[in-house]
């Protein structure tokens, strides 16, 4: 376990205690307030909490209000709230979609926290809603607590939404139970270019039913769409009570916006009246600011465009988080700074899927980084073949099993640094292709072989359609010693098994190790991985 079996039990105890009793807790930092029973005319929070970007010391909350609403978070170290700490957060209004966001900071290490959030009438803070309770556990600044976390992507892809005859997204009580610190979703949270349905023939003849709502009734164009993209999967119970209690770190990929987007692109989709992907990106990430707690995307603080990537400011998906001595995360963003699509054969690549920017702001980071392990969050694999039509490429490879070309550039120039600045415990997780499995690079096997061994582990999807395996381009030698994909494109999650991964950290060894699971936590696949090494 990641944990010992005290501190488990105690986090899932405590928050079923907490969500149980919130109706009843007192609010002794607002002692004018009315007691905190939901009241007709009082702002709700029907859409529950969320905690992103945990550290040691700090993390974000996020709530949305049914109206306008002063966002007041309350933390303590019991479920009891005695001695609670409150924390006065923004007016929630139309201009954010009444979400906000209230940042934490100077919170003990290593410990759970457990948190509420109230929503009080602007004019009045005397008329307050029902608190919605959690609780999540802080990174620690020693290196002896084990960590646990999971990760995967995809969610309400190919039409597949909410089926109440499944139990809805039930993959998110079966990862919850297993009470991980933290979830890396590695995009496509959205999809915004596929409406749901009311119901699906399956091809045995049984009926698949979504619950539906007026905005994923078609793709999203405005920001109003964008928004109920987002908003239809706070619907799911599961995924409710995970927000709960397990902190995210979300990235974005080409769903948020339109299948295989890239800058510049002008859509050839009958079904938009906006073509243009610079404008449905603007929106899209907009709306992902305002309904994922993230550090540097904050619609509060400003705006959204490039020119505004301040250090001080939200703009840009890509960051490091930071979870103690033993973990950071990089979180890329392979969609914003692309070049266009095309078939990857170019000799020069300088901008490539990263930017140029970004690429420089990985490797100084992973060179500063001194934590045990480097994870590098990636929204698409490195060698496996994506194709966006007949000739041209949606990912890093292109099939050309030779010297690397056009954006492979990129990640040998990448892999060159970590291994010439001896940057040790690099591992790359993705999702994106809709199915699971494990890959190997090694320079022994491949074309281009300045660089040390690397795996790259894939999981998903959530909730969407499954596909067949792709192949495997032999510039950086990937072997795959573990695949499970289905033989057909598009099968439903009642016909394929949806993906998650997990990733236990212990404290004592530092060893990571790394298992692929599928719906119900069955173990497909597991690899142990040694610390303090430049390559696997």
């Amino acid at each position: 376990m990641a944990q010992g079996s005290g501190s488990g039990f105690g986090r899932r105890s405590l928050l079923r205690g907490a969500a149980a009793g919130s109706a009843a807790l007192a609010l002794p930092a607002l002692s004018c307030a009315a007691p905190a029973q939901a009241r007709s005319g009082r702002p709700s929070a029907d859409w529950g909490v969320q905690v992103g970007d945990v550290t040691t010391s700090s993390g974000l909350v996020w709530v949305r209000s049914d109206r306008p609403a002063r966002m007041v978070v309350q933390t303590a170290a019991t479920e009891s709230f005695r001695h609670a700490r409150s924390w006065q957060g923004p007016v929630l209004g139309p201009d954010t979609d009444f979400t906000g966001v209230t940042s934490l900071h100077g919170l003990p290490s290593g410990e759970q926290v457990h948190y509420r959030v109230l929503l009080a009438d602007p004019d009045d803070p005397r008329r307050t809603g029902e608190p919605v309770a959690g609780t999540f556990r802080t990174a620690p600044t020693g290196r002896r607590a084990d960590l646990r976390f999971h990760w995967s992507g995809d969610l309400a892809g190919q039409g597949w939404g909410i089926n109440p005859d499944r139990g809805g997204y039930r993959i998110y009580e079966d990862m919850r139970r297993r009470n991980p610190d933290f979830f890396l979703c590695s995009g496509d949270n959205i999809y915004a270019d596929n409406p749901i349905p009311e119901r699906v023939t399956l091809p045995d003849g049984r009926i698949w039913r979504n619950v539906t709502t007026e905005e994923k009734s078609k793709v999203a164009e405005t920001l109003a769409e964008f928004r109920g993209a987002f908003r239809y999967n706070l619907l799911d119970d599961n995924l409710r009570r995970f927000n709960a209690q397990v902190p995210t770190i979300t990235q974005w990929d080409d769903h948020e916006v339109h299948n295989n987007w890239y800058p510049g692109q002008l859509l050839d989709d009958d079904r938009y009246t906006e073509k243009r992907t610079d404008v449905l990106s603007a929106r899209s990430l907009r709306a992902f600011g305002e309904y994922f707690p993230i550090r540097t995307l904050r619609p509060d603080r400003g705006g959204t465009s490039r020119s505004s990537e301040a250090e001080s400011g939200g703009g840009r998906v890509y960051r490091v988080v930071s979870h103690g001595p033993l973990l950071d995360v990089f979180v890329l963003d392979m969609r914003r700074y692309r070049n266009a699509n095309s078939p990857g054969r170019q000799t020069d690549d300088p901008q490539g899927i990263l930017g140029a920017e970004q690429l420089r702001w990985l490797k100084r980071e992973l060179s500063r980084s001194r934590a045990v392990w480097k994870v590098i969050a990636s929204d698409m694999p490195l060698g496996l073949v994506v194709p966006d039509g007949k000739t041209n490429f949606e990912a890093v490879a292109q099939g050309d099993p030779g010297a690397p070309l056009g954006r492979e550039l990129q990640l040998a120039e990448l892999l060159r640094h970590i291994k010439h600045d001896r940057v040790t415990g690099t591992v790359w997780l993705t999702t994106d292709v809709h199915y699971t499995a494990a890959q190997h690079y090694a320079p022994e096997r491949a074309a281009f072989k300045d660089f040390e061994p690397f795996w790259e582990f894939v999981s998903g999807p959530l909730n969407a359609g499954g596909f067949q395996a792709l192949k495997l381009d032999g510039t950086f030698g990937p072997e795959q010693p573990f695949i499970k994909a289905p033989d057909r494109a598009n099968t439903s999650p009642a016909e394929s098994p949806q993906y998650f991964g997990e990733v236990d950290i212990d404290g004592g060894s530092g060893e990571l190790t790394v298992r692929l699971r599928q719906e119900g936590g069955q173990v497909l696949f597991s690899k142990v991985l040694q610390p303090g090494r430049v390559g696997q």
